[in-house]
């Protein structure tokens, strides 16, 4: 392995989430899930998001998942009931949740989000203290999939959470492990500008496109860069489960593929001069600046950043190699998982 390596895990150590909130996060939903289990009607309940996926960055935020009802004790609920919206039945679990997690959390409060009840804990673990977002969902009459709320606008819409995870979680294990570090290397790549373009899942779908395995991580990024970028160009990205509608954009369509392009291309220039630790960090400094503190610039890293062109990235950087080098610790990161 080169210098390129190294650094990417060298961000990657930055930005992993740490396994005492990490678990303390999956607890919390555990606990919410079971809680639901025993609400009137209730089928069963489901893990979904970045807990689910394994796909969780540092700060740990939240823990996302779903409890399903069936739609014999609501017949009047959903589309394909009586009409009925959510925003009641809603209310009614949240009622229910709060005094039985405040068994466990004293301080714990349900609040709403824009899919069902969000739960408080108000108990931090090192400075993080995680909520849980808990879907309402009906299962559908006619096709795959579940009907989940939409509580701002007081709707019913189709959703898969499910087949989302198990997509995300299928393959083989060598490209499960390399799309969930490029999933969270993405993520952390996003989250650094003031007005981010995508939204988590929509970075999960795009990697769910691209990565397939034979590729080492650098170059398995890169070419998640490149390949996202073509994906916009060619048009907007498909919900993975085909029962959505695409996936929008928090920005326009050129901000988002002039990032990538940018992403792509230093990635690219990074592992054509892999045995260049400046030239390496100079060019990746590019893609993580708030986690690669900017290098001395020397003569091969100054051309890397300024003189190379900006050629698409492609596989002919594989086998590059160098020798081995201790990266020093990046400052601190920032933002909002």
């Amino acid at each position: 392995m080169g210098h390129c390596d190294d650094v990417v895990s060298d961000v990657r150590n930055q930005i992993d989430a740490s396994d005492a909130p990490l678990g303390e996060a999956r607890r919390r939903l555990a606990l919410v899930k079971e809680t639901a289990n025993d609400f009137d009607g209730a089928l069963r309940t489901y893990s979904s998001g970045s807990i689910a996926q394994h796909t969780m960055i540092a700060p740990v935020t939240d823990g996302d998942g779903g409890v399903v009802l069936d739609r014999r004790s609501y017949p009047q609920l959903g589309p394909e009931g009586g009409g009925e919206a959510p925003g009641e039945v809603a209310e009614k679990l949240c009622v229910f949740l709060g005094p039985e997690i405040r068994e466990h959390y004293p301080h714990a409060r349900c609040g709403a989000s824009k899919r069902g009840p969000k739960l408080h804990f108000d108990a931090p673990v090192e400075d993080q203290d995680p909520t849980v977002d808990l879907v309402i969902a009906l299962t559908r009459r006619d096709g795959q999939g579940l009907w989940i709320p939409n509580l701002e606008k007081n709707t019913w819409e189709a959703s898969d959470p499910e087949l989302h995870a198990e997509l995300l979680n299928g393959g083989q294990l060598a490209v499960r492990r390399t799309r969930r570090q490029v999933i969270r290397l993405a993520k952390a790549w996003n989250r650094q500008f003031s007005e981010p373009a995508f939204c988590s899942f929509h970075l999960s779908a795009l990697a769910l496109e691209s990565v397939r395995g034979g590729l080492g991580l650098p170059d398995a990024l890169g070419q998640f860069f490149a390949d996202a970028a073509d994906s916009l160009r060619s048009g907007n990205t498909a919900d993975p489960a085909g029962l959505s509608p695409p996936i929008r954009l928090r920005l326009s369509r050129d901000t988002a593929i002039a990032r990538l392009d940018k992403a792509a291309n230093a990635i690219s220039r990074a592992l054509e001069n892999d045995d260049d630790l400046a030239a390496v960090r100079a060019s990746l400094a590019i893609v993580f600046w708030d986690y690669i503190e900017d290098p001395e610039i020397t003569p091969l890293a100054a051309a890397a950043r300024t003189l190379r062109p900006r050629t698409p990235f492609s596989t002919t950087s594989l086998g590059l190699a160098g020798a081995a080098a201790v990266v020093k610790p990046a400052r601190a990161y920032g933002g909002a998982n």
